[in-house]
């Protein structure tokens, strides 16, 4: 018999993340940009009582082990206590992305079977449509105060989330359960067909907020001033509420002013040093900045994912700003962390060019994840930075099967089951460093040779004149599909046709030069920031490319 060890168990949950920063970081603040347009001011030991408070309340509401608790809610302390309360009590923290289509709420929301629904004043008139038709919703909670209730609303019975933690004690007592009980579920972006529900449980999201803080991940601590760009409805911020209150830093949360000039306010006046956010985020507060001739004062380092960021992004951070900038790659599936580009102390004396080009990967996976690439046989393929196949995952905070699905979607890799297949096509490096190439579903596949879109949009991107750009197959009589370029220009810039297939030359080989460039006043996105190239391809179907 295997001698057992001699220490403590205590089950990884979330309360007690909130209990730890109470308890040794209580007097550290959080800082909510409202939606009633009010800097509010708290701290980590005000957001651990309301979040006993909120726990009473939604048990005085009915609310019992496993029940769902959805907000549809911006970043702020409320949406926090509800992250903390919900999930603290046993019930289960279901963020919904406002920004989705109607209709894809009301499916995301039956499907989970929410029973309370906790929203900001913003999306009222969204809630006031929809509520007819969620089908297990019973409770209705504005979250706001009593000052800022509507007179009058067409939902019957709508509360007031101040009132319902002003009515209880915040005596109590979180309670001990299995870990692995669910936490909180978040729901992909239904890209193809209904979005899904990843669950996560406590011990995936305590660990996966350790490891998120780690030195080579984000690299979070007391010193830090955290603002989270990215939504608290997106796979949990990164889950940086959650390591904010391991290091017990000083938390800022920009509720729905995300515009340039309110964020560049936010972050000089909060003395901000840490953020996280997709690339399209960053476009806009670059912008704003470039345009009024600012620097930050405080701002060091970004953790930028979501999708790939354009290198020429990357080295305007960098070089015009010292924020050192950190790529990213993970899904809703993975909590959603899977790898960081930091560079390696051997790294660091290579030649800058060199480091740059790594810096540019989406970088090496951190503990409680590992990965492969594989041919559509499962085989693995070699990490030599050149062979490209299909990346499987799998750890710690890797979802197995999807809510409401019985069926498994992992796959075997050389004949070994568990392995999450991502989607996405990428390189492995001799040193562990990937490089995502494209979505499988993007990839470009002229005359049997793959041509990666991510690589012919960062050059575009690298052009003085583009905003924003994108490549997806157009139909091609010979080859199959070619790559087509479709072009944002930045306001006032002119460039044309010839121009930006001429920016590629010496830039990548001539037979992975887009044939044709189209110019649009925007480029779809996804609720989470990512190009929308299926539409894109169907806008662009009948598309017509040059025969010379």
């Amino acid at each position: 018999m295997a001698l057992m060890g001699r220490m403590m168990s205590d089950p990884l949950l979330i309360s007690s993340l909130l209990k730890h920063a109470e308890r040794h970081s209580g007097e550290t603040e959080i800082v909510s940009k409202r939606v009633e347009g009010d800097l509010h001011r708290s701290n980590w030991r005000e957001v651990a009582r309301r979040s006993r408070q909120a726990a009473q309340a939604f048990a005085r509401l009915g609310c019992e082990p496993g029940d769902r608790v959805a907000t549809l809610a911006w970043n702020g302390h409320r949406h926090m206590e509800i992250y903390y309360g919900s999930s603290g009590s046993a019930l289960v923290c279901h963020t919904i992305n406002p920004r989705l289509f109607p209709e894809q709420i009301v499916w995301i929301a039956n499907d989970a079977q929410d029973r309370v629904l906790c929203f900001d004043a913003t999306f009222l008139p969204l809630v006031e449509k929809i509520a007819p038709l969620l089908k297990t919703v019973k409770h209705f909670v504005l979250m706001t105060s009593r000052a800022h209730m509507p007179a009058s609303t067409g939902i019957p019975g709508l509360l007031c989330f101040d009132d319902l933690l002003d009515a209880e004690t915040g005596n109590y007592v979180w309670p001990q359960f299995d870990e692995n009980t669910a936490s909180s579920i978040c729901y992909t972006s239904g890209t193809t067909g209904n979005p899904k529900g990843a669950v996560y449980s406590h011990r995936s999201t305590v660990l996966h907020a350790y490891a998120a803080a780690l030195p080579d991940a984000m690299d979070c601590s007391s010193r830090d001033v955290i603002l989270p760009v990215v939504p608290m409805f997106h796979v949990n911020a990164w889950g940086l509420p959650y390591s904010a209150a391991i290091v017990g830093c000083k938390f800022v949360l920009p509720g729905p002013h995300l515009d340039g000039k309110s964020l560049f306010e936010l972050f000089e006046g909060e003395k901000v040093s840490f953020s996280a956010g997709v690339p399209t985020v960053w476009l806009g507060l670059l912008n704003y900045v470039k345009a009024n001739n600012l620097k930050f004062s405080t701002f060091k380092r970004t953790v930028i994912g979501g999708s790939a960021c354009p290198p020429a992004m990357m080295k305007s951070l960098q070089e015009d700003f010292g924020i050192e900038v950190i790529h990213a790659w993970g899904m809703t599936e993975m909590s959603p962390l899977g790898t960081l580009s930091k560079l390696t102390t051997r790294q660091l004396g290579l030649p800058h060019e060199q480091q740059q080009r790594l810096l540019e990967k989406q970088g090496r996976v951190i503990y409680g994840v590992d990965m492969a690439i594989i041919d559509d046989d499962g085989r693995s393929l070699p990490w030599d930075g050149v062979s490209s196949g299909n990346l499987v995952v799998r750890g710690h905070w890797v979802i197995a099967r999807y809510f409401n699905h019985d069926e498994s979607p992992l796959i075997s890799v050389d004949g070994e089951p568990g392995w999450f297949p991502t989607g996405d096509v990428a390189t492995i490096d001799a040193d562990g460093f990937m490089q995502i190439t494209d979505r499988s579903k993007d990839v470009i596949k002229s005359g049997g040779e793959w041509i990666s879109s991510i690589d012919l949009e960062n050059i575009a991107m690298a052009h003085p004149a583009v905003h924003e750009a994108a490549v997806i197959a157009a139909r091609h009589p010979k080859w199959d599909e070619r790559p087509l370029l479709v072009v944002v220009k930045k306001p006032d810039a002119t460039v044309t046709r010839e121009e930006l297939l001429a920016f590629y030359d010496g830039r990548i080989a001539k037979w992975q030069i887009p044939d044709d460039v189209v110019f649009v006043a925007e480029i779809p996105h996804t609720a989470t920031g990512k190009m929308q190239k299926l539409k894109l391809r169907d806008q662009f179907l009948s598309h017509k490319l040059p025969t010379a």
